[in-house]
């Protein structure tokens, strides 16, 4: 973060300072005092489980110099204010605005799924041209952007958002603590439907982006995807069109897939053509590729640039299509982070892309759908077999569905098709009948906690 003084977070805030004026926070801004170090700004929220303000003291023993609060403490200065996340998010639009002033960009990423990856790709390809901002992980919240912009500091060039969405009003939320000049929208899918109540509603609630951007801004929009090209009329930018159709601005030609299942494709785009060799698993990777680029193309690199940057990118934030090999030779690939059909389904189709002895899929339930979610489930289990699955391990009440889905396919019941009630079960179930030359996918939305499963199973043999 930029250095400022107590007294400058109070104003900025709007909050009561209780200490020091000229305390100087010259660290980082962090919510856990577990994390807190020498300089640091501590946020003491109040949760439902522990309260932040319980912790000042060990905050100030650890090195924090303040506090954003809505009581004081006398260990260390103090911004008292109503509410701290709104304080947070006051503090970053403070900083978001004098860091652009010194010429910071900042580029926003939005859409049902495929979020974290793409800002993942284009962090590390902005990095190629300057000093960028962009953590791994999902800080894509009322919380999470403002620590991401608080971040940036007066040499950053490139800062990288990532912007979710529970409810009409919060994208444009979002974009009044960090305006971007770059906004990507990558689909319209079934992410928190039974929120939304349809996908129209979803367009709405992820077009505040593109709204929100300035008219010598641009917007990066998925041609391929009707709902969001749809969005072009609602923004004064500049738009930029990515897919694969002929009419893009940003586009793939002749995509393939190598032995891993990395894509390679041409990257064309502004007369030119320039090969991307992928080092990320699954093809639904390059509809996220050709939207990073398009957001780094329209922030100044050039094609030649994006498309060696973009083939240099790995995988970096957890729980997203991470490919380990055990020393027994299981495979297991862990995309446990979420889940929703459009995601359980690029996963499927990148499991099918992986050379294996068995492709085993082991699938949790996928939360926030709504009225439509037994069907969802049971057309998950059907697809699944569509794309070559050999067995299905079903995880969790939600999910019986999948496992009735796959059994209606083909799968035979009680080998080929499983239901098992939970975590534990699977475990002891893949224990059992995993061997050589398997690919284990283990897939659900986050609150399954089907990343566990994934931990243990690398845990096992070699690991």
């Amino acid at each position: 973060m930029i250095t400022l003084t107590a007294a400058e977070i109070a104003d900025a805030t709007g909050g009561r300072l209780e200490g020091d004026p000229g305390a100087t926070v010259t660290g980082s801004v962090t919510l856990d005092s577990r994390a807190v170090g020498v300089g640091d700004l501590f946020v003491a929220v109040p949760g439902e489980r522990v309260d932040g303000h319980d912790f000042l003291p060990a905050a100030a023993a650890a090195g924090a110099v303040a506090a954003l609060v809505t009581r004081p403490d006398p260990a260390l200065p103090c911004v008292v204010v109503e509410d701290p996340v709104v304080a947070l998010g006051r503090l970053a639009s403070v900083v978001h605005g004098r860091l652009t002033d010194g010429g910071l960009r900042t580029l926003a990423i939005t859409g049902s799924s495929g979020k974290t990856s793409t800002k993942d790709l284009l962090g590390q390809v902005l990095a190629a041209a300057g000093p960028t901002v962009s953590p791994p992980g999902s800080y894509n919240n009322d919380i999470g952007l403002p620590l991401t912009v608080l971040s940036a500091h007066e040499d950053t060039r490139y800062l990288v958002l990532e912007m979710g969405s529970r409810g009409v009003g919060h994208i444009a939320r979002l974009c009044r603590v960090a305006r971007p000049q770059v906004g990507v929208v990558l689909n319209v899918g079934s992410a928190h439907l039974g929120e939304f109540g349809s996908a129209d509603g979803i367009a709405l609630a992820k077009g505040e982006l593109v709204e929100a951007l300035p008219e010598d801004g641009t917007a990066v929009l998925n041609a391929d995807d009707p709902r969001v090209i749809g969005m072009a009329p609602r923004t004064r930018a500049r738009v930029l069109a990515t897919g694969r159709g002929a009419g893009a601005d940003v586009r793939a030609t002749d995509v393939t897939l190598d032995d891993s299942a990395r894509p390679r494709f041409t990257l064309v785009t502004a007369g030119e053509e320039h090969p991307v060799a992928l080092q990320v698993v699954g093809e639904h990777q390059v509809a996220n590729a050709l939207s990073a680029a398009g957001a780094a193309l329209a922030a100044g690199m050039a094609p030649a640039e994006v498309a060696a940057a973009l083939s240099a990118a790995g995988p970096r934030s957890r729980w997203r299509m991470e490919v380990t090999r055990r020393d027994d030779g299981v495979t297991i690939v862990n995309d446990a982070y979420n889940a929703n059909p459009e995601s359980m389904r690029a996963a499927l189709a990148a499991l099918a892309g992986l050379p294996a002895e068995r492709r085993i899929a082991v699938l949790g339930g996928m939360a926030e759908l709504g009225p439509d979610a037994a069907a969802e489930h049971e057309r998950l289990g059907r697809d699944a077999v569509t794309a070559g699955v050999d067995v299905v391990i079903a995880v969790g009440t939600d999910a019986v569905g999948i496992a009735g889905g796959a059994t209606a396919a083909g799968r035979r019941a009680g080998e080929e098709s499983v239901h098992v009630p939970d975590r534990a079960a699977a475990l002891a179930l893949l224990t059992e009948v995993l061997r050589p030359g398997d690919v284990v996918l283990v897939k659900a939305s986050r609150s399954y906690g089907l990343e566990l499963l994934a931990a243990d199973l690398l845990g096992g043999a070699g690991q």
